[in-house]
């Protein structure tokens, strides 16, 4: 028979164990809680831009630029382009400026490379899709946000803010602008990305904004027709924009080309081929050729340092160089 002190024995035992499958149901119903919290915040969409722009220590010698005109053209090596006698507008523009003759694309195809220029990234973009638009931050959002103006020609684009591919010419994958959320979905910032068109009014009426990127159509750039018609369309326009006060009041020009049409390879990211790239500035050493080795990140790097922007991922990298050295001597002539 059990004594009273036995029973006393057996319920604070029953207590104890109550208690701790107690303990025990409480801790797991909040990691329970913590999982899926955690799960629900990586399916969920950030509001905020996916890539963190990195503060850097900035190149001295990267001038702070007036105005930056960017023309980008299509699918040629840089061999394709040098001393070719089908060139020669080209050819002229490097003896009269600079040259980076060891300049790289990213990828294949044209989309990846023109996502590099302008968000530090490809994205997980392979294609030319149509639809695989991203929330990140990019160069346009950094440039509103620092206060200055931009806007981008699109030759052959319909409309502002267009979104879609247009007979017979325009194409969306050549217009990085449209595939970032903060900026197709804010009608001020989707309403600077503008027919070509626009470009002669802003150019006659002395209105172009502080950033200005220039997409010539299919024909034009290079992509369907021969290098000639390239170069012809170049030689109407560039002209123009370096007659304009934005140009001359120390402003500089970069023409590259999206894509090589073979993998030469540079500077970690880059391995969509060789591409001619040129520099032309008030401010660069004429018939300047650099050989150091740079690629699209390069370019973006070159353009947010000099206005002081945050590097936006892969232009933060250390692989990553900033063109400084094609204005090394303009900085050292100036007062």
């Amino acid at each position: 028979m059990a004594s009273p002190n036995d029973a006393t024995q057996s319920v604070v035992i029953f207590n104890r164990l109550a208690l701790t499958a107690i303990l025990l149901l409480l801790i797991a119903t909040i990691l329970t809680a913590c999982f899926k919290t955690n799960q629900a915040a990586k399916l969920v969409p950030s509001s905020q831009p996916a890539n963190n722009p990195v503060k850097a220590n900035y190149s001295t010698t990267i001038p702070s630029f007036s105005h930056i005109f960017l023309i980008v053209l299509e699918n040629k090596e840089a061999d394709d382009i040098a001393s070719n006698a089908v060139a020669p507008y080209l050819n002229q523009l490097a003896t009269q400026y600079a040259m980076a003759a060891n300049y790289h694309a990213i990828q294949h195809p044209s989309l990846p490379n023109y996502m590099a220029l302008t968000g530090g990234d490809t994205f997980g973009i392979t294609n030319d899709c149509i639809d695989c638009f991203v929330n990140s931050d990019n160069l346009a959002n950094q440039i509103t946000q620092a206060g200055h103006s931009w806007k981008a020609y699109m030759e052959d684009m319909p409309k502002p803010c267009f979104v879609g591919n247009a007979k017979p010419s325009y194409r969306q994958k050549h217009n990085p602008f449209i595939y970032y959320d903060n900026v197709r979905n804010d009608p001020t910032l989707c309403n600077n990305i503008v027919p070509f068109t626009q470009l002669a009014h802003d150019l006659q009426a002395n209105t172009l904004p502080d950033f200005v990127w220039i997409t010539p159509n299919m024909c034009n750039d290079m992509h369907d027709c021969a290098i000639e018609k390239g170069d012809t369309w170049l030689k109407e326009w560039v002209p123009q924009i370096l007659a304009s006060p934005a140009w001359r009041d120390d402003g500089v020009l970069f023409i590259t080309f999206d894509e090589g049409t073979g993998s030469d390879s540079c500077c970690t990211y880059a391995q969509g081929g060789q591409v001619y790239t040129l520099v032309i500035s008030p401010l660069v050493q004429p018939g300047f050729t650099s050989k150091v080795a740079y690629d699209h990140y390069s370019l973006l790097r070159t353009i947010e340092e000099a206005w002081r922007l945050p590097l936006l991922d892969k232009a933060s990298c250390a692989c990553t160089l900033p063109m400084n050295d094609f204005f090394v001597q303009s900085q050292a002539k100036r007062p």
